[in-house]
């Protein structure tokens, strides 16, 4: 029993007071710094992004949140949610983060894949309470997410499109996104 309990009190203190890493090949349980939520890959960069969600259009997300991140494969563009309200709980509308690059030379890539509508993996945040939207959903109030860093964007062999990537080896670094084409890139907030 007093196993049963030890292991039990592991899992929810990891549950509560989780941070999360993914692709980190150094010291690979710690985080950059107390504010990380979820970390992808080494500070010093690597070879791969992380890939956004695709919709079939930004109007067909179901009750999305301001900052929520998709890839429209509709018009195959990387969009954020976005409210004119402070504090609000909707999209007021969608913003553009492709702006500027080629359409790619594919129209409508199919999202061929069936989706489990239910799945949802909450990071911080308390489930029996947070009701947000989605697949991947940060609940913590005083924590960030770390993109994948690369020294060049051309490091990724082969991007997937809706793939994100920050990218290091640039003055200014920049976000960058590939849209099934070509890579468009993002350095003003």
């Amino acid at each position: 029993m007093k196993t049963y309990t030890t292991i039990l009190s592991l899992l929810i203190s990891g549950i509560i007071f989780g941070q999360v890493t993914i692709g980190k090949t150094t010291n690979s349980s710690v985080p950059a710094n107390t504010t990380v939520s979820i970390e992808f890959g080494n500070a010093t960069g690597g070879v791969r992004g992380i890939a956004l969600p695709w919709v079939t259009s930004a109007a067909s997300v179901t009750t999305p949140v301001p900052g929520t991140l998709i890839f429209d494969s509709t018009d195959q563009k990387v969009k954020f949610g976005t409210s004119t309200i402070a504090n609000a709980t909707t999209v007021a509308s969608w913003g553009d983060l492709s702006d500027g690059a080629y359409a790619p030379t594919v129209a409508n890539v199919p999202d061929t894949n069936a989706e489990n509508t239910t799945a949802k993996a909450l990071i911080g945040g308390v489930p029996a309470s947070d009701t947000t939207s989605g697949i991947l959903v940060l609940g913590d109030a005083n924590k960030a997410m770390i993109l994948p860093r690369v020294t060049a964007y051309t490091d990724i062999v082969n991007p997937s499109a809706g793939m994100m990537v920050y990218v290091t080896g640039t003055t200014p670094n920049q976000l960058a996104f590939f849209n099934g084409r070509e890579w468009s890139f993002w350095t003003k907030p």
